[in-house]
């Protein structure tokens, strides 16, 4: 006998939802978004069974469409993320977040001795796909990162 299908996280009237986040990169969404200081409910799922991923994470934003730019941000940490833009509680439109050739001011470079960290000037990155993982190119140091290395941001 079939387990009954059940609703997990609720809907939301109107807004955004993140899906098929890594699981685990959630919490780190909400600050590059910036979400902590979106006035309306903003609900997280963390480790929700997914059947292409296992476990997955996922984020709803009520009254809040995520621009081009923000579901490119997202790219960086989840790039399998797909957005769902919800009216009325029907999604209205769906897409994939597409990861950005490059990617300024957004991440911190996590070489101390980057001009970026001792002058008052924008990280830039080179950004690329390769095997599965998303590896970082800085344009001023020149070193190279893992996504898993990138640990300070700006939102």
């Amino acid at each position: 006998m079939q387990e009954p299908k059940k609703l997990l996280v609720s809907a939301i009237n109107s807004g955004t939802v993140i899906d098929h986040i890594q699981a685990g990169m959630a919490t780190k969404l909400l600050q590059v978004l910036n979400l902590g200081t979106h006035k309306k409910i903003v609900t997280l799922g963390l480790n929700l069974p997914s059947k292409n991923m296992g476990l997955k994470d996922l984020i709803k934003i009520e009254d809040k469409e995520l621009t081009e730019q923000e579901a490119n941000k997202i790219a960086i940490f989840s790039p399998q993320a797909s957005i769902n833009i919800i009216n009325n509680y029907e999604v209205t439109k769906k897409f994939n977040v597409t990861l950005p050739e490059t990617v300024q001011s957004l991440i911190i470079c996590p070489n101390p001795k980057c001009i970026t960290n001792n002058e008052n000037m924008d990280s830039d990155f080179k950004v690329q796909h390769v095997n599965n993982q998303i590896k970082l190119q800085c344009k001023y140091c020149e070193k190279i990162f893992l996504q898993s290395d990138i640990n300070d941001y700006r939102a």
